[in-house]
């Protein structure tokens, strides 16, 4: 099955819940990419001798990873955790996550600041590109595995916003302009 993706409802009930519009509509992979994220849908069974995954590092450069087990049994402080990565904020790198077992989701806000949920699932590869706005959480099975890839050694610093004037979201946000052709508004 391919990636899911959606613009969110405005509901503040339980983050871990799927917040689906009422109609429900999905988005294109394609519209993601138009926001700078990536997706690759690779087995993860077999991520320790997968080429198509070695082939990815090589090209983009990834050449440090770990592992997260993020469940309240096997992490110290699980919902402050949960909590922290739910805070909207940016980084000065890439966030590439592979899930390899269970599932969660990643927000990201789209060039008219709209929240937009990505549910992860084994297989899923995302790329966000430095200097979008996202943040991340479980779905209600509470429990997510995920490869964490780097360029070089690990950078977790968020920077929550409000961060229009950090030069990596500037960055960003001109890239959304040269290839849209219109400017964007910061939000």
């Amino acid at each position: 099955m391919a990636l899911e993706a959606w613009l969110m409802d405005d509901s503040n009930e339980d983050q871990r819940l799927p917040h689906h519009p009422n109609p429900k509509e999905l988005l294109t992979i394609d519209y993601l990419a138009e926001l700078g994220v990536l997706y690759w849908k690779l087995n993860p069974d077999n991520y320790e001798h997968d080429s198509e995954l070695g082939k990815i590092r090589d090209e983009r450069g990834y050449d440090y990873m770990d592992m997260l087990d993020l469940c309240p049994e096997k992490v110290s402080n699980y919902e402050e955790k949960l909590k922290n990565f739910f805070t909207e904020h940016i980084h000065k790198d890439e966030e590439i996550r592979y899930c390899l077992a269970g599932s969660g989701y990643f927000d990201v806000r789209d060039k008219d600041d709209r929240w937009i949920r990505i549910w992860m699932k084994p297989g899923d590869l995302i790329v966000l590109p430095a200097g979008i706005y996202h943040r991340f959480t479980v779905d209600t099975g509470n429990y997510i595995k995920l490869m964490r890839l780097f360029v070089g050694e690990p950078v977790w610093t968020p920077y929550n916003r409000p961060q229009e004037e950090h030069p990596v979201r500037k960055e960003y946000i001109k890239s959304l302009t040269h290839k849209f052709g219109e400017s964007i508004q910061a939000h």
